[in-house]
């Protein structure tokens, strides 16, 4: 697939979902802020509340760019938690590798933070991690490898230059951005989670 493709892709998705879930999709989105297709503009009935939930739980998935699969996981390990379980299932995503990887500046998306971990330029705790759904532990370190900070997507987020599309640090990471290092001093709280979601509608959705 190629960059354009995956672009226009993702305008689509914006579009359908309400929200842009990538720097390049703001502009489409704020261009074109209706669903795709010929009735996009079209008053549109009134939702069904399944319809409702599945919408929520997609915007929740395509956020963190997961599969079914994850999406589903991290809500079963969610049921396991104390408290809410909508407010742990955000929490437990957050505490992703590439979700932290992305959160710390250290990439400009969430494909790009799940590529720079696939492609082993991730260290945690010093150890090369290269799976993206790796959970970080709070006082575990994340760090991009000495030997990857030369290229030029690394020297560009040392250099804060991702800052522009991303929400300002949240307070559970500690980061220090020229040497593309960050610390999770903290479990997220969900209301410091910068992703837009009804988390009680995703648990419903699971739940029915």
């Amino acid at each position: 697939m190629t960059n354009v493709t995956r672009a226009r892709r993702q305008a689509r998705l914006s579009r359908a979902l309400g929200l842009p879930l990538t720097p390049k999709s703001v502009k489409y989105f704020e261009k074109r802020p209706y669903p795709p297709g010929e009735h996009g503009r079209a008053r549109r009935r009134t939702e069904s509340d399944y319809a409702v939930r599945l919408k929520e739980k997609q915007r929740l998935r395509a956020q963190y760019g997961l599969r079914e699969k994850q999406m589903h996981r991290a809500y079963l390990d969610a049921k396991k938690e104390p408290g809410l379980t909508g407010e742990s299932m955000v929490e437990l995503l957050e505490m992703r590798l590439d979700a932290l990887v992305l959160r710390a500046g250290f990439a400009r998306t969430t494909l790009q933070a799940r590529q720079a971990v696939v492609h082993r330029h991730v260290l945690v705790d010093g150890k090369l991690v290269d799976r993206p759904s790796f959970r970080v532990a709070p006082g575990q370190t994340i760090q991009i490898k000495p030997k990857s900070q030369a290229m030029e997507p690394f020297q560009i987020a040392a250099e804060g230059g991702n800052s522009d599309v991303l929400a300002s640090t949240p307070s559970y990471l500690s980061v220090e951005l020229p040497e593309l290092k960050a610390q999770l001093v903290s479990r997220p709280k969900r209301a410091e989670v910068p992703v837009t979601v009804d988390v009680q509608m995703v648990v419903e959705y699971y739940a029915r």
